[in-house]
C-alpha cells in the first residue's frame, strides 16, 4: 500500500514530447533551448491539469542538463538530472505564491536571487498560482524581474491571468496553454491502461474525457477512481454509475420521441431521469448539448467540432438524418429558453416538462387530418366566390345549399384555434408555422374564409402604420411606411403614388415583405399594392430654409402673422 503512487503522479511528462496537447508551446520551448535563445522570465497560462508547472520543471531541468541531447533533451545521466529527479536539486525553486503571497515572501525570495547555482548554469524560480500575490507582492517583484541576474530565470505559472497586473505581463514571454481535447485525452488514457493491465472501452473513456472538461489530472484522477470501484474491467455503465452521469441513451430516446409526438414517453423518460437522483436543470443543459451535437452531425464540414468517440459520432451521424435543420434549430432555441426560466421558476418540474411536452408539438400543425378543415366540393354553386369569404357569397345571392357549407368551420372553434397552439410551442409570431417540418409535404391552410376576410380602407391604413414599428430598426423603410399611406381602389387592390424615383425602387424592394405581413394583418391573401409614379414638381420640393418657409406659409397664411408678431428671423 505504501507504494501506490497515484496516476497523475506516475505517468507525470518528464520530456516534452511526453506533454500532451500541447505541441505548438513544447516545440517553441525546445527550439529556444537549441539556439540558446532564454528569456529572462516566462508566464505559463492556461486552465488547470494542462501542464503548466510540468512544463516549467521540464524546461528547468534541460536548460541545466550538463550533457543535452540532441540540443533539447535532458540526458538523465549528468549529476544536475539526478538531483533533479532525486527533488534534491538546489538550482530550482518552487514557490506557492497562494500561500506566500506577501510582500516579505517575496524579499526572501529576492534575497535567496542573488545567490548563483553550484551545479548547471541556471537557477529557476518556478512561481505557482501567480496571480494570487498581492499588489505590495507583485511590486516589489517588479525590478528583479525586468532585470534579474544572468543565471536567473523566472517561470511564473497562473490559471487566471487576468489578475496578473501588466507591468508583470510586460515583462515576461507569455505562453497559452490549450485545454486538452477528448481524443487526446482518450489516447493517453488508453496508454495508461495498457501500461496498468486494465480493460477499458472506449466509450468509458470518452465520458471519462468529457468530465475531465481539458484537464489531464482530472482524466488520471477520475480514471484511479474508476479503477478503484470497477478492478481491471471498466465498462461504459460501471463508468457513469461511478461519476454520476445521465446516460446518453435518454437523450437519444427522448429525440426519437419528439420526432413522433410522443409526449407520454417523453414524460416518463424525464420522470425516470428524477427518480435516478440526476438534477433538472443538468438534464436540460445536457439535452441541448446532445441537440447541439445533433446539429453539428449533419454536415461534414462540422463534424469535427464533435469531441467523441467514432462509435458515438456513428450514432449521433445516424439520428441526425432524421431530424430536419429547423426542427434542431426550434428544439435548441425551446431548451435555451427553459433554461433561462429554469433559474427562475417556482415549479421547476413543471418548467422542464412543459418545455418537453412543446418539443414533441413541433411540427404537429402539418400533420392535422385535412378532413379538420371540411373543404367543400368546388363543383357546389358559388364555391368560387365563397373565397372572399361567407358574407361576400350572402350578397352574391349563391344557393340555400351552400349557406350552411360557408359556415360550417365558424361554430367549430378548434380549426381557428390550431394556428394559435403553434404560436405556443416556441414559434415566433413572424414564422409560418410550415416551416416547423420541412419533411412534411402537407402545409396547415387556415380556412379560406379566414384568410381571405374582407377588410376596409381604414383597416388597411392601420395595418400599414402598424408595419413602422416592426421595421424601425431599418429607418429609410420606416421613414417610407410612415410617409406614403397606400389608398384603397377596390376591395382587395392599393394603391400608393411616389413622386421620387429613388423611393420608388427602395419601395419595391421592400415590397414583398410588407405584402406578406400585411396579409396576415388582414387575413387577406388577395390583397395586391400597385406603386405609380407621381409626375415630379419641382415647384412642390423646397430646399433652403427660406424656400421652406415660403412653402409653410403658402399653406398656411397664419404663419406670416406670427413671424411679424414674434420678430421672428430665419436662419
Amino acid at each position: 500500500m505504501s507504494d501506490y503512487i497515484v496516476s497523475a503522479r506516475k505517468y507525470r511528462p518528464q520530456t516534452f514530447e511526453s506533454v500532451v496537447g500541447q505541441q505548438a508551446l513544447t516545440q517553441t520551448l525546445q527550439n529556444a533551448i537549441r539556439q540558446n535563445r532564454l528569456a529572462h522570465a516566462y508566464l505559463f497560462c492556461g486552465p488547470r491539469g494542462v501542464g503548466k508547472t510540468t512544463c516549467a520543471r521540464i524546461f528547468a531541468k534541460t536548460i541545466n542538463c550538463l550533457n543535452p541531447q540532441n540540443g533539447y533533451d535532458a540526458c538523465n545521466e549528468c549529476e544536475s538530472c539526478k538531483a533533479f529527479n532525486e527533488q534534491r536539486s538546489f538550482n530550482i525553486h518552487e514557490l506557492d505564491a497562494a500561500s506566500n503571497n506577501s510582500v516579505e515572501d517575496i524579499r526572501s525570495l529576492i534575497d535567496q536571487v542573488r545567490i548563483p547555482p553550484q551545479i548547471g548554469k541556471y537557477s529557476v524560480y518556478i512561481i505557482d498560482e501567480v496571480h494570487m500575490l498581492s499588489a505590495g507582492a507583485f511590486n516589489a517583484l517588479l525590478k528583479t524581474l525586468e532585470e534579474p541576474p544572468s543565471y536567473a530565470i523566472f517561470i511564473l505559472a497562473t490559471t487566471e491571468k487576468h489578475k496578473v497586473i501588466p507591468t508583470i505581463l510586460s515583462r515576461c514571454q507569455v505562453y497559452d496553454f490549450n485545454r486538452i481535447t477528448v481524443p487526446d485525452t482518450i489516447a493517453y488514457l488508453q496508454k495508461v491502461a495498457a501500461n496498468e493491465g486494465i480493460t477499458v472501452s472506449e466509450e468509458a473513456l470518452n465520458v471519462v474525457a468529457q468530465k475531465a472538461d481539458g484537464g489531464m489530472r482530472d482524466a488520471l484522477s477520475i480514471f484511479d477512481q474508476l479503477v478503484a470501484f470497477c478492478g481491471n474491467n471498466i465498462t461504459y455503465e460501471q463508468t457513469i454509475a461511478v461519476l454520476n452521469v445521465l446516460n446518453a441513451d435518454y437523450y437519444f430516446n427522448l429525440v426519437d420521441a419528439a420526432l413522433q409526438h410522443d409526449v407520454t414517453k417523453a414524460l416518463l423518460l424525464f420522470n425516470d431521469v428524477l427518480n435516478h437522483g440526476f438534477d433538472a436543470g443538468h438534464f436540460v443543459t445536457g439535452f441541448a448539448q446532445h441537440l447541439r451535437d445533433v446539429l453539428v452531425s449533419k454536415d461534414p464540414q462540422t463534424l469535427q467540432l464533435l469531441e467523441t468517440s467514432e462509435a458515438i459520432r456513428q450514432r449521433y451521424a445516424l439520428q441526425a438524418q432524421h431530424c430536419s435543420p429547423v426542427w434542431l434549430f426550434q428544439a435548441l432555441d425551446l431548451l435555451n429558453t427553459c433554461d433561462i426560466n429554469y433559474r427562475t421558476a417556482r415549479n421547476k418540474r413543471l418548467t422542464v416538462e412543459l418545455a418537453l411536452v412543446k418539443l414533441c408539438q413541433l411540427g404537429v400543425l402539418q400533420t392535422v387530418p385535412s378532413q379538420l378543415s371540411q373543404p367543400r366540393p368546388s363543383s357546389q354553386p358559388g364555391a368560387s366566390s365563397r373565397q372572399t369569404g361567407g358574407a361576400a357569397s350572402a350578397e352574391k345571392g349563391n344557393p340555400a345549399p351552400a349557406a350552411p357549407a360557408a359556415q360550417a368551420p365558424q361554430p367549430a372553434p378548434s380549426i381557428p384555434k390550431m394556428p394559435k397552439i403553434g404560436l405556443g410551442l416556441g414559434l415566433k409570431k413572424e414564422e409560418k408555422p410550415e416551416i416547423t417540418n420541412q419533411q412534411s409535404p402537407i402545409t396547415n391552410t387556415p380556412p379560406q374564409e379566414e384568410s381571405n376576410r374582407p377588410f376596409t380602407a381604414d383597416q388597411l391604413r392601420d395595418a400599414w402604420v402598424g408595419l413602422a414599428a416592426t421595421h424601425k430598426e431599418e429607418l429609410r423603410l420606416k421613414q417610407l411606411i410612415e410617409s406614403y399611406i397606400p389608398h384603397l381602389t377596390d376591395e382587395s387592390t392599393a394603391q400608393i403614388m411616389m413622386p421620387n424615383p429613388w423611393q420608388l425602387q427602395e419601395m419595391k424592394k421592400a415590397m414583398p415583405v410588407l405584402l406578406q405581413q400585411l396579409h396576415r394583418a388582414l387575413h387577406n391573401n388577395l390583397l395586391q399594392i400597385n406603386i405609380v409614379q407621381e409626375e415630379f414638381n419641382q415647384e412642390q420640393m423646397a430646399f433652403t430654409a427660406e424656400e421652406k418657409y415660403a412653402l409653410m406659409a403658402e399653406q398656411n397664411p397664419a404663419l406670416v402673422e406670427l413671424k411679424e408678431t414674434l420678430d421672428l428671423q430665419i436662419d
